[in-house]
């Protein structure tokens, strides 16, 4: 029974932070960013900044996962509105990608700095959208009454973005093999297949917002 009831918690947070990541980070996309910014590197340089971007994009979207909640908290923000906000945002990133807006991601080259950190890391890979799924997985969480549901919640959700990091790292990886088979057409019908996506996740985000909202008047 307590197997079954912890897997009722485990499955819809895991499958729901990778649904929404996967469909927001869209690894896809990041490939013209990456090949533009590594251009002149040498293959090992390429395999580290993948490596790192990705480690610093689970590092702050981890962060997220467990601190929103209290940043919320120190502006007064309530989990309604912030879920409304974030429904919002995401669905309007998903309508973009949808009807061929472009991607609100960066496309022109860095400066000298660690390409790594910007704009690979932030805010390719963990971008508002992602930090707005994050923050918004968080509040849901908070609301769960014992600290054992929390727990498996907080567990799934850190598997989730740590599967999507690795699942971008893996596309990073490859991505001059995969630019050259895909092309153009497939990665255009990828990412409007994701924005679809992102228009339901916001559109649920903000239907739990209005109710949470509602329910705390």
């Amino acid at each position: 029974m307590f197997e079954a009831f912890v897997h009722a918690i485990f499955w819809p947070f895991f499958l729901g932070g990778l649904v929404g990541l996967m469909s927001i980070s869209n690894p896809l996309s990041k490939i013209p960013l990456f090949v533009s910014l590594t251009g002149e590197m040498s293959e090992r340089e390429r395999r580290d900044t993948a490596r790192k971007a990705c480690l610093y994009g689970f590092a702050i979207l981890t962060f997220t996962l467990f601190f929103g909640v209290f940043i919320l908290e120190a502006f007064g923000i309530s989990y309604g509105a912030l879920r409304i906000a974030g429904g919002l945002t995401v669905a309007l990133l998903g309508y973009r990608m949808l009807f061929g807006y472009g991607y609100a991601g960066l496309t022109v080259k860095g400066g000298k700095g660690n390409i790594a950190v910007f704009p690979l890391a932030l805010p390719a890979i963990s971008g508002p959208g992602a930090i707005a799924v994050v923050i918004g997985i968080s509040t849901e969480i908070a609301e769960l009454k014992t600290a054992t549901l929390k727990a498996v919640a907080y567990g799934a959700a850190v598997t989730s973005i740590l599967l999507t990091c690795i699942l971008i790292w893996l596309t990073l990886r490859s991505a001059r093999f995969i630019s050259k088979v895909t092309g153009p057409d497939a990665m255009e019908a990828t990412t409007r297949l994701m924005g679809f996506l992102l228009v339901c996740i916001g559109v649920q985000f903000v239907a739990s917002g209005v109710r949470s909202f509602v329910a705390g008047q």
